[in-house]
C-alpha cells in the first residue's frame, strides 16, 4: 500500500480519537490499528513512524509505540 494511503487511513482512526484525552486518544489509535489492520500495514505504518511520520497526524505519532510491531517484522 501506498505510503499516502496508509497515511490517509491512520490519520482518518486520529480524527476519530481526537475528542478523547491525549492519552486516551493515543491508546485508542493503537488499540484500534492493532486490533483491525494487518500484519503487513501495521509493518509499514512503523516504518512510515521511524523515517520521520511524513504526512501522519500527531497523535499517529504518538500512538506509534503502543502499535505491535508484526512478529515477521521484529529484528
Amino acid at each position: 500500500m501506498s505510503p499516502e494511503k496508509l497515511a490517509h487511513m491512520a490519520n482518518q482512526i486520529a480524527t476519530f480519537f481526537r475528542l478523547k484525552p491525549a492519552d486516551e486518544a493515543a491508546r485508542g489509535v493503537a488499540g484500534h490499528i492493532n486490533d483491525f489492520w494487518e500484519p503487513r500495514m501495521r509493518a509499514q505504518l512503523l516504518a512510515l513512524i521511524e523515517a520521520g511520520g511524513a504526512g501522519l497526524d500527531p497523535l499517529v505519532m504518538r500512538a506509534g509505540p503502543e502499535i505491535r510491531r508484526p512478529e515477521s517484522a521484529r529484528i
